[in-house]
């Protein structure tokens, strides 16, 4: 089997260590999911891709949130005087 790792594939064997303890680290989820679902692997399937969404939309938010507070601080500080841009 092969991966893609940036935009070089190589090989599974040759895969760096850091994407290497990922993949153990996402097995172990995925057996995690199939046991809770009696081993139904679709099940299994639909519960962890809903719980990544669900996961993806709470950092979509707490991301938005940290922009809107980003944007106020600059409102209320205003404009840098000129010379403090320099």
């Amino acid at each position: 089997m092969h991966a893609s790792v940036g935009r070089r594939t190589v090989l599974r064997g040759d895969l760096p260590a850091a994407a290497d303890a990922r993949r153990a680290e996402a097995a172990e989820i995925a057996e995690a999911y199939r046991n809770a679902h009696r081993g139904d692997d679709h099940a299994a399937l639909v519960a962890a891709v809903a719980d990544a969404l669900a996961d993806l939309d709470a950092a979509d938010a707490r991301t938005a949130a940290v922009r809107r507070q980003v944007s106020r601080g600059y409102v209320r500080a205003g404009a840098p005087a000129a010379d403090e841009r320099a």
